[in-house]
């Protein structure tokens, strides 16, 4: 079906149609719509036009009311406010055939696909090999995969990159400690290996060499003879080296799982996906003139970056020893997505702390004419997670917290939660199960996800899981409800009826389910998924106040009944859509 065209486009169609009638040197202004607690919208762009045309702003607002049509199609009512404001109350036949139109298509609720989408590079969720996940990874886990969603939900073609840690001098360590104790990643059983049984083996393997390693000699000599195979591609080390990738793809994979995130093997490209590609990178910026060398080293210089000392602080693409740093892996990844993967921009979901590193290799790709105009790079930069006394969240033993123990008491909570419920709807052990997973890692993103991403937040399960306030589990319980009511309903069925009269909460929440289409474009253009959250809470909100006001199934007439159900119907549908594309699941009973 095609898309719904949102009654605040339809107003401001008309509203533009009226504006240049009267003022036809007005053609293509806007007219500034906004919603409004006046009236339904707000126009208050002719003030700046009257200035303009050296007009009085109330009478040129009277001309442009007089050649507005109102009636039962769109506008009801057009009224001068004020200096030159514009009042406009759209008619409930309007709302309920905009929300029919929305009904009538889908999963798609009417949302309009981008005219021009392009292609974008997203890099998130980004684990490091042999290494346990923890706290920090979460947010570019979660806010990453919300925006993938809301991208594609758009239209845009995404390609999902998670840059894991698989490369570096610590490796020389491990490949040579397995080789001499080669049973150590050796599993236990059968064909089948959970993640925890990965990073055990991992952790187990890691913390020995780490030992021997500060402790002998000789095996730090070998074990760095070992880093120079690796980067020289030497077959029996990279063998080696392989099994620590795909023992720790085993534990990442069932972390992801927990999170309720699709993670492909194919968009799993490490640093070491890059090494190929490392020296025609050096080279290509050496001879352009955009780096160069200093003190051996190759380096990208800039005016306005200066270390405490005063001197210009370099980005160093290739140190003095040869070797490379994450400056060339980053530099080459950036060819890789423009050149080969044609991407238009780039997004690079990583902490807030990265920003100067990122700002630099920005910069040189830009110098390099790798970035431009029409192929942009940005960061989304996030915060920290704070602990309940605001400060970065911690174990009580003063360790990071690891990201699966988060996750596994987030789930005891909600089941907890849950059960207290269950008897009452009827739930089986399997359901409180399953549900107690789905509230609790929904609870985990809908906390991170309704911040902005830029913006510290405080870690509170209590709170989290709490049926009250902004949280996924009131959400969740308002989409359960819904569903409740529609099991209840008997022979009654929801149907839209243009003719009906609204009462205020009706209205209210059919104006709300309009801009379902302008907060995902919003949410979609600023990388911004706490704009989606904060709309489907309100819209949650919305629905608990007309649950307080309009009774559903005891309303007056069976025309009322099916139109009550219908507006309940699409606000469940959308909270649904909108839950998913933030990664949250509404289980239908809760």
């Amino acid at each position: 079906m095609a898309s719904v065209t949102s009654l605040s486009d339809s107003v401001q169609q008309q509203l533009a149609s009226a504006l240049s009638a009267t003022l036809p040197e007005a053609a293509g202004a806007d007219p500034l719509l906004r919603r409004s607690d006046r009236a339904d919208f707000q126009a208050n762009g002719i003030l700046a036009l009257a200035k303009k045309a050296k007009a009085n702003p109330r009478e040129l607002a009277l001309r442009v009311v007089s050649e507005v049509a109102t009636g039962d199609e769109l506008i009801k009512d057009v009224e001068v406010s004020g200096p030159g404001f514009l009042n406009v109350t759209v008619s409930d036949r309007a709302i309920v055939a905009n929300l029919a139109a929305r009904s009538a298509d889908g999963a798609r609720l009417g949302v309009p696909r981008a005219e021009a989408p392009g292609t974008t590079v997203i890099d998130y969720a980004q684990p490091n090999v042999a290494k346990e996940m923890h706290v920090g990874h979460l947010r570019s886990a979660v806010i990453g995969d919300a925006v993938v969603q809301i991208l594609e939900f758009t239209g845009e073609k995404v390609v999902r990159r998670h840059h894991i840690g698989d490369w570096g001098t610590q490796f020389g360590m491990l490949i040579q400690y397995l080789d001499e104790h080669p049973s150590e990643l050796d599993h236990k059983g059968g064909d089948g290996v959970s993640g925890e049984e990965a990073m055990s083996n991992l952790d187990r393997l890691y913390k020995a060499a780490r030992k021997l390693f500060d402790s002998d000699e000789e095996f730090k000599t070998r074990a760095r003879r070992r880093v120079v195979d690796l980067q020289a591609g030497e077959p029996r080390t990279l063998a080696t080296w392989q099994r620590f990738v795909d023992e720790s793809k085993i534990y990442f994979f069932s972390v992801f799982e927990k999170l309720d995130m699709e993670v492909h093997d194919e968009d799993i490209v490490g640093e070491s996906g890059y090494n190929d590609m490392l020296h025609e990178t050096c080279r290509l910026l050496e001879e352009s003139g955009v780096a160069v060398r200093s003190e051996g080293a190759l380096c990208v210089f800039f005016d306005d970056i200066k270390g405490p000392d005063g001197n210009p602080v370099p980005l160093i693409v290739q140190k003095s020893d040869g070797g490379f740093g994450y400056a060339a892996t980053d530099l080459s990844a950036i060819r890789d997505r423009v050149f080969r993967l044609k991407a238009d921009t780039l997004l690079y979901v990583v902490d807030a702390r990265q920003a100067l590193h990122f700002r630099m290799v920005f910069e040189t790709a830009r110098r390099a004419g790798w970035l431009n105009d029409t192929v942009k790079a940005h960061q989304l930069a996030f915060g920290t997670i704070l602990g309940k006394d605001g400060k970065p969240f911690k174990t009580r033993a003063g360790e990071t917290v690891k990201l699966e123990d988060l996750l596994d008491e987030a789930v005891d909570r909600a089941t907890a939660v849950v059960r207290e419920k269950a008897e009452k709807v009827g739930l089986t052990e399997d359901e409180i199960v399953e549900n107690g997973r789905y509230v609790g890692v929904g609870a985990v993103k809908y906390a991170d996800l309704s911040t902005s991403a830029v913006r510290d937040y405080k870690f509170d399960l209590d709170q989290m899981v709490s049926l009250n306030g902004d949280t996924s589990v009131y959400l969740q319980y308002a989409y359960a409800r819904v569903q409740s009511i529609l099991r209840k309903a008997g022979e009654a069925r929801p149907a839209a009826h243009p003719k009906l009269e609204l009462a205020p909460a009706e209205r209210a929440l059919g104006l709300h389910l309009d801009r379902f289409a302008e907060t995902l474009r919003e949410a979609g253009a600023s990388y911004e998924p706490h704009k989606l959250a904060a709309y489907l809470y309100q819209l949650a909100s919305a629905l608990t106040t007309f649950y307080d006001q309009c009774p559903v199934l005891k309303a007056d007439t069976p025309e009322q009944v099916e139109n009550r159900l219908f507006l309940i119907d699409l606000t469940a549908r959308t909270l649904h859509q909108g839950m998913a594309l933030l990664g949250i699941r509404t289980p239908d009973r809760l």
